[in-house]
């Protein structure tokens, strides 16, 4: 092909594209228009980027809280499951005291409804409940020497006692990650994606009455 056609045409085409640009469209010219629209895509790429990036930390944060909550869980099953025994062998020796009994047995079933219910402040106000009336149990305890020393008795005095301790761990590593989900979810700009997601503050696990090293439930 001849040289100087292949040169009109390049030459023409770019006249052609240079012209292009310099086109209006509603008072814009077609390159800012360009530029704009490459700069939009551009800030809605990395938008798109950002708001997965929290999403993901913000399901992360959320299932640390669940699962510590579930390591919880399983503990507070198995101490419910073996507080009735405990109550049946002191009833044995401690027939007058009834009606003490009858309320732990109501604080633990009002505990057991709220872990079914997934309830942390409710579980946390039976557990309250129970640790309130533990001096009174240690009372009865202390006034039968045949009961402290029943073998039974002094088994699941053992199991509760380590039962406990586990939860007084579990309970700071759940309250940790809840306090950390609850504040990424109040920040400016995440709250934004939390919202969206549907995210809620979750309750902490707190029990009064409980000392942070459990005690021996009867001296």
């Amino acid at each position: 092909m001849n040289p100087n056609l292949l040169y009109y045409l390049f030459y023409y085409n770019r006249l052609r594209i240079e012209k292009a640009l310099k086109a209006t469209v509603g008072g814009i010219s077609m390159e800012l228009l360009i530029i704009g629209l490459l700069v939009v895509g551009v800030l809605f790429l990395f938008f798109i980027f950002w708001f997965f990036s929290v999403w993901n930390r913000l399901v992360g944060l959320e299932e640390n809280a669940i699962q510590a909550w579930s390591n919880i869980d399983v503990l507070l099953r198995q101490r419910y499951d073996m507080l009735p025994n405990l109550e049946n062998i002191v009833s044995r020796y401690a027939t007058h005291e009834k009606e003490l009994f009858m309320e732990f047995a109501k604080a633990r079933q009002m505990a057991a409804g709220a872990l079914q219910n997934k309830d942390v402040k409710g579980v946390g106000a039976a557990e309250s409940m129970m640790a309130g009336m533990m001096p009174k149990i240690n009372a009865v305890a202390e006034a039968y020497p045949e009961l402290k020393a029943d073998s039974s008795f002094l088994n699941i005095q053992n199991e509760l006692v380590s039962i406990e301790n586990q939860v007084a761990d579990r309970r700071e590593m759940y309250n940790s990650a809840a306090t950390n989900f609850n504040k990424a979810i109040q920040m400016i700009p995440t709250t934004f994606v939390a919202s969206i997601k549907g995210c809620q503050r979750r309750d902490l696990f707190e029990v009064q009455g409980i000392a942070r090293e459990a005690p021996t439930l009867f001296a």
